[in-house]
């Protein structure tokens, strides 16, 4: 659809959006699409930069230039209104689009919370942020995607298949797009989103998740209950 690729899966039912995360892409949804029941109509995106969808044209873009990127993208679909997922970066973007189209949004689930840093755009980025820029350049996809795969996975060595699916995503990340959706961590800030985003949110937690432990989970939620009451 114009300059964004996607996944679909068809259905008569309501329209279920994902977001992957900053190491993924729209395939990474492949196995969910097929073990969830017929009926809604899945759609996940390849956020710009990723797959075949164009890069953003701000180097260091912020969640609101992915959102309005998204509601362009669902305007082009025909949707008005969506059940809206976001998985680990893609849970800034969700929440970012749930702050600026209230009434687009039916259902907000965020898995895997990636907070942001809140850092100013063109500020210095935490080390191990900015680590993932200088790993990719020095490694390229393919050893870097080789290098990370395994942490993004419960017990690895059981899980050698899923593994070998997260490293297969991790490398076709593209140095453009890769480096837009760091910098828009870097500049993130979910707790601060939700603040101001009207309709509760529902988290998905990994209990044994080293990259997004719970610890973020709890502060954007607290950060919602704050502003809405207790969650």
């Amino acid at each position: 659809v114009g300059d964004l690729s996607y996944l679909a899966r068809a259905g008569d039912g309501p329209v279920i959006v994902f977001l992957h995360g900053i190491g993924s892409n729209a395939s990474s949804f492949g196995p969910l699409f097929e073990a969830l029941p017929d009926g809604p109509a899945l759609l996940a995106w390849n956020a710009p930069g990723y797959g075949a969808s164009v890069p953003l044209a701000e180097p260091w873009p912020l969640a609101g230039d992915y959102a309005d990127r998204l509601a362009g993208f669902l305007d082009t679909l025909g949707h008005a209104s969506v059940h809206l997922v976001g998985h680990s970066l893609g849970t800034l973007i969700a929440a970012c689009f749930a702050r600026r189209f209230p009434d687009r949004v039916q259902s907000l689930t965020l898995a895997a919370a990636a907070n942001g840093y809140g850092v100013p755009r063109g500020g210095t980025m935490p080390d191990g942020v900015a680590a993932r820029l200088t790993d990719l350049a020095r490694l390229g996809p393919a050893d870097f995607a080789r290098a990370r795969a395994a942490n993004l996975v419960h017990d690895p060595e059981r899980n050698a298949g899923v593994v070998a699916q997260v490293e297969a995503a991790m490398a076709q990340i593209r140095p453009d797009g890769y480096g837009q959706a760091v910098r828009m961590l870097a500049s993130g800030d979910l707790p601060a989103e939700l603040a101001h985003v009207t309709v509760r949110p529902g988290f998905i937690i990994g209990r044994q998740d080293r990259v997004t432990p719970m610890a973020q989970t709890i502060a954007a939620a607290d950060a919602w209950a704050a502003a809405h009451g207790p969650r």
